[in-house]
């Protein structure tokens, strides 16, 4: 049976290697997702007003559009929409109010029965990650991989229940080690990168990436992996310039995790979208 699934808008224009290498990789692994018919934009961001019901209309008929299908599941990939759908969905099994509010305006009764889920939860839980080993070439060994996760997949602990300890979450490196490479922990990978600030104070933004970069170099990281469509192009893009303006800037590889699984996996590379990304990691992963 396939799980609904839930792409977002920026998977559609400016993170197709996303979208494409995380259909290409569940289905690689046996797990068929279907894209949910006539699905809207999310709403990008929680509203932080307690009372600020439209705000969360968008997410609330995504999930019950999901509800409607068969599985009780909706996957999602981005870590912006699996944020914000996860939290209406918290409101509306935990808060009568915010419950009754939506469900007035959408005129369809809905309860929270949906389940949110990521990729990273269908590896660990659905396929497992000692089976995911065994279906791995070996082109990843020796090389180090630093994890991610922004400030979006894990926070707040209580309403996104993503991983045991929400500040420092472990199952990226869980899936690095399946896939044969060594991971390595460092100190910023739940710090936020600036997100969207990048259109308004762009030099913070630069500062933040920068220390989130050279951190997870002098780990000794060869590449940086993440879920999150703005933090890799935060994290890939800005790095162009930089070098800019310091010739001794060694650049970074900055991937979806799913990119690096898809490699890991003997995807066909045009299946996952590495020509998108600002700063070539070809050289690295075919070395």
């Amino acid at each position: 049976m396939a799980i609904p699934y839930f792409p977002g808008c920026t998977l559609k224009t400016k993170a197709t290697g996303l979208d494409d290498s995380t259909r290409a990789t569940l289905a690689a692994l046996g797990l068929e997702v279907a894209e949910l018919p006539e699905w809207t934009c999310c709403g990008t961001v929680y509203p932080l007003a307690q009372d600020n019901y439209m705000g969360k209309v968008a997410a609330a008929r995504i999930l019950i559009n999901a509800s409607k299908e068969d599985d009780g599941r909706l996957v999602t990939v981005c870590s912006f929409c699996y944020n914000v759908l996860k939290r209406v969905n918290h409101a509306i099994k935990n808060d009568e109010e915010t419950r009754t509010k939506l469900t007035q305006f959408l005129e369809e009764e809905y309860a929270g029965e949906t389940k949110l889920v990521h990729p990273l939860e269908l590896l660990r839980d659905d396929v497992g990650f000692d089976t995911l080993q065994k279906k791995v070439n070996n082109k990843l060994k020796g090389i180090k991989v630093a994890s991610y996760y922004g400030c979006m997949l894990s926070r707040p602990a209580a309403e996104m229940q993503f991983d045991e300890e929400s500040e420092n979450p472990t199952v990226m490196e869980d899936l690095v080690s399946a896939m044969g490479a060594e991971a390595v922990d460092f100190k910023y990978k739940t710090t936020c990168c600036g997100s969207y600030q990048v259109m308004k104070t762009y030099d913070l933004v630069v500062k933040k990436v920068r220390e989130i970069l050279e951190g997870a170099k002098a780990k000794g990281a060869q590449v940086i992996i993440t879920s999150c469509p703005l933090c890799q192009f935060n994290l890939d893009w800005i790095q162009e310039k930089i070098a800019e303006e310091d010739s001794s800037f060694d650049k970074i590889p900055v991937l979806y995790f799913t990119q690096l699984l898809g490699v890991a996996l003997d995807v066909p590379v045009e299946k996952l979208g590495l020509e998108k990304n600002y700063v070539d990691p070809k050289p690295l992963l075919q070395g």
